[in-house]
């Protein structure tokens, strides 16, 4: 259970959670909801019939709520979550999650999020971008935010880690993105977000591994590229997906095609993603994830 800020009035509440799947969970939710003064803009449930887990993402205007909005993660915990086995996420929608995007030298992931960024479509901050070379920090100052040149090899990693750690603490940092950051992240950096890093790879894992795989798809005539968006965990590319799609290619395309194809649905792929953990639309269970519409 965690509650991100508390609220201020006319802004909306966002309840995600999960627990075993039983009658009559719908039903408490949204009384408790009503019965205080709320009214429900939006709901969403899942139920996995497997594992038998209900799941679920409810959202309602706090006008005119009558429980103080610092005591509605107390209140639902005590009345609901422990009697029913829930596990809950309470956010509020007029706090801005605060992002570090983290790079190397490949840009189109970065300035495909930077543009929406500053285009408004997203309900976030972004005070600094880290990379562990200086290529982009032109792009950085183009947008006007701060750029930090952290290097790191086996050597350094320990204490080039704890510098970036330190950094994100002291600007509050709620989720990282790894927009093509090549570099791999220690558990103990992951531990300290738990499903809040955000990366993005080309589908082609693990059948064309190493630094060249739209090379090797083209040789090897592959007639559909694909992106995956997840969550780091400290197995490699294995952590819950958040986003995929795919694009058809042909004979025809040459390897510059396939490249150009590919990192266009990488930054989709990516900006998808992001949307979504912003919007707070994502349920993680074990290493899968349900992902709201």
């Amino acid at each position: 259970m965690s509650v991100r800020k508390t609220a201020s009035p006319n802004t909306n509440a966002i309840l995600l959670m999960h627990c075993p799947d039983q009658p009559g969970i719908i039903a408490v939710v949204t009384d408790f909801i009503n019965v205080n003064g709320g009214n429900i803009l939006y709901l969403d449930q899942h139920v996995d019939k497997e594992e038998r887990i209900f799941f679920m993402r409810v959202e309602w205007d706090l006008t005119h709520f009558i429980i103080p909005h610092d005591k509605i993660s107390d209140y639902f915990a005590t009345l609901y979550a422990q009697k029913y086995a829930m596990s809950f996420n309470l956010y509020f929608d007029n706090y801005k999650p605060r992002m570090a995007i983290f790079v190397s030298k490949m840009s189109h992931c970065l300035y495909d999020m930077l543009a929406r960024y500053t285009a408004g479509e997203w309900n976030v901050e972004i005070p600094l971008i880290i990379s562990n070379h200086p290529d982009l920090e032109n792009v950085a100052r183009r947008f006007d935010i701060p750029y930090h040149v952290i290097s790191i090899n086996k050597e350094n990693k320990e204490q080039q880690e704890a510098v970036e750690l330190e950094l994100l603490r002291k600007n509050k940092i709620d989720f990282i993105v790894l927009a093509r950051y090549m570099q791999i992240i220690s558990p103990e950096f992951i531990e300290k977000y738990p499903n809040k890093i955000i990366n993005i790879h080309h589908s082609f894992l693990p059948a064309f591994m190493g630094a060249k795989p739209y090379h090797a798809a083209f040789e090897r005539g592959v007639k559909l590229i694909g992106a995956t968006s997840h969550y780091v965990t400290t197995e490699l590319d294995a952590g819950p997906i958040i986003e995929q799609d795919i694009v058809r290619i042909s004979h025809k395309d040459s390897v510059d095609t396939l490249v150009y194809k590919g990192q266009d649905l990488e930054k989709i792929v990516l900006s998808r993603a992001v949307e979504k953990h912003i919007d707070r639309k994502i349920l993680v269970y074990k290493n899968k994830t349900v992902v709201f519409n």
